[in-house]
């Protein structure tokens, strides 16, 4: 009798300490309405509904995260999500870098981990995102600043190009670095490295992502103009993650064009 109610008790206080440390983790979607390339592109139609909009139910849908935010400079994206039973927070117009954007709007929310989700890749894959969130929930020793994704790249004109980020990593899947040249630079012709594309999706520890908003730009950061090098020149830890995920970023009519392509095909297999 003693021994049941011994064991009850600690099964109790198992459950109870689950509880106390569960991470609250959000995602939130930075969206601007100006772009160089194609301005207003978040509101443009992707089938009947906004990119934005799509953007932020596919996210939704996933059920990874304890809420999900659309944060914007624009009255008109922030409409559209409000008046589609969404949820979304008025930024500043400028900020030096997406982080600094998404670290204004969570400053005051009740938050352990965020999940920067591009309001432009309206096909969020739930895979991708989960290898995200669980990289923190697996994150005994609080070693993970940021997590990120990756995918292998085989084509020499994507890894020789400066608009395709590469990252390579250690052993233990933490990023050395980041660049827009190939890494590693392959000296010996008879040895074919790995080389990955960085995707920008970004899982931040809070705490992380509001230190990051305080510190000055260093030398790599502002020679390769990535963000994610101040974290790693400030000391801080990214995991990195590989996925097969690829969606379609929709930085001009003809993405939309292909992504609207998409979205039919998608649509015919679920009938």
């Amino acid at each position: 009798m003693f021994g049941s109610k011994c064991v009850k008790s600690s099964a109790f206080l198992v459950n109870l300490a689950k509880i106390k440390f569960r991470l609250k983790i959000i995602a939130v979607i930075p969206a601007r309405y100006a772009a160089s390339r194609f301005p207003g592109k978040l509101m443009a139609l992707l089938g009947d509904r906004s990119v934005i909009l799509t953007t932020y139910e596919n996210t939704v849908r996933t059920g990874l995260f304890d809420d999900v935010f659309v944060v914007t400079d624009s009255e008109i994206i922030h409409d559209e999500i409000t008046k589609n039973g969404g949820k979304a927070i008025m930024s500043l117009s400028e900020h030096q870098t997406g982080s600094d954007r998404i670290a204004e709007a969570v400053e005051n929310l009740d938050c352990d981990v965020v999940v920067n989700v591009q309001g432009d890749e309206p096909f969020v894959k739930k895979e991708a995102l989960g290898k995200l969130t669980e990289a923190f929930k697996n994150d005994s020793e609080n070693e993970i600043s940021l997590a990120t994704l990756a995918q292998k790249m085989d084509s020499d004109e994507d890894i020789n190009n400066p608009n395709t980020v590469k990252v390579n990593w250690d052993i233990n899947n933490f990023a050395l670095y980041f660049s827009r040249s190939p890494i590693p630079y392959p000296r010996e012709t008879d040895f074919r490295a790995d080389y990955y594309r960085h995707i920008g999706i970004y899982a931040f520890r809070k705490d992380a992502l509001l230190e990051f908003s305080k510190l000055p730009m260093r030398q790599n950061e502002r020679a390769e103009k990535l963000e994610q090098l101040r974290y790693l020149e400030y000391g801080m830890k990214i995991k990195v993650l590989e996925t097969g995920f690829m969606g379609i970023e929709i930085d001009t009519p003809e993405d939309l064009e292909r992504a609207n392509a998409y979205l039919k095909k998608l649509q015919t297999a679920d009938q």
